[in-house]
């Protein structure tokens, strides 16, 4: 039976709605400090209540998040946040350290949701799925940032996972799961970093554009091997 409170709701709607209550906080402290415009609210508020809805229905018939997906959830949070500035900073002047400093809180986070699953025994497939999608979506976000000073190539690096997804609903082997390696986890985690790096604006044009490209090669190099890798066992 799933565990409920004394109001009746269940553990993890609890939980849920609280990270809803801070999510709603963020981007209210966003707007008052920096100027959130209404497009920002708009995605801010989207992504929200996607994230939301998409946990809930995850987490039907769970007992509780866990300490480890409520680390993940707070890393939402901010990526929600760093997704509505990012949004933002289109049409309008953005503080650029505001963006960075949520991203880097966020990335600083992806090394804390493993271990904490890890170390109290409660790794699960959703975690894992939870966790996974937080990283590529962020990925994601940071390369739409950086793509506006850079150029639409940079976006490669955050489309390359989804599109990767993409195909492999044409393409039924590209499905099957994948050994964990080390060294696809350090490009994983070397595209954050370099992203959130050149996102700083203080690198000159040409060093940045150089760590983009071997960030994005690197990220070719990987895919490459887990597709080879994939396809003599399909």
């Amino acid at each position: 039976m799933t565990t409920r409170n004394l109001c009746g709701f269940t553990i993890p709607a609890v939980e849920l709605s609280v990270a809803a209550v801070v999510q709603f906080s963020l981007l209210v402290s966003l707007s008052v400090t920096v100027g959130l415009h209404p497009v920002g609210w708009l995605v801010g508020v989207a992504f929200g209540i996607g994230t939301w809805l998409l946990l809930v229905v995850g987490m039907r018939g769970a007992r509780s998040l866990g300490a480890a997906n409520i680390v993940t959830l707070a890393r939402t949070i901010l990526i929600g946040g760093v997704t509505a500035l990012v949004t933002d900073s289109i049409n309008h002047h953005v503080p650029m350290v505001v963006v960075i400093a949520l991203a880097s809180v966020a990335l600083a986070l992806d090394a804390v949701d493993g271990y904490v699953a890890r170390n109290t025994g409660t790794t699960t497939r959703l975690g894992a799925r939870f966790d996974m999608e937080a990283d590529a979506f962020l990925i994601l976000v940071l390369s739409g940032y950086v793509a506006l000073t850079l150029g639409p190539w940079v976006l490669a690096i955050g489309l390359m996972r989804y599109a990767f997804v993409a195909v492999g609903r044409l393409l039924p082997w590209l499905r099957a799961s994948l050994p964990p390696t080390f060294p696809r986890k350090v490009v994983a985690a070397t595209q954050g970093i370099v992203l959130a790096v050149v996102g700083t604006g203080f690198l000159p044009t040409p060093v940045a554009v150089l760590l983009v490209a071997l960030a994005l090669a690197a990220l070719v190099w990987s895919f490459g091997r887990d597709i080879a890798w994939l396809w003599r066992r399909k």
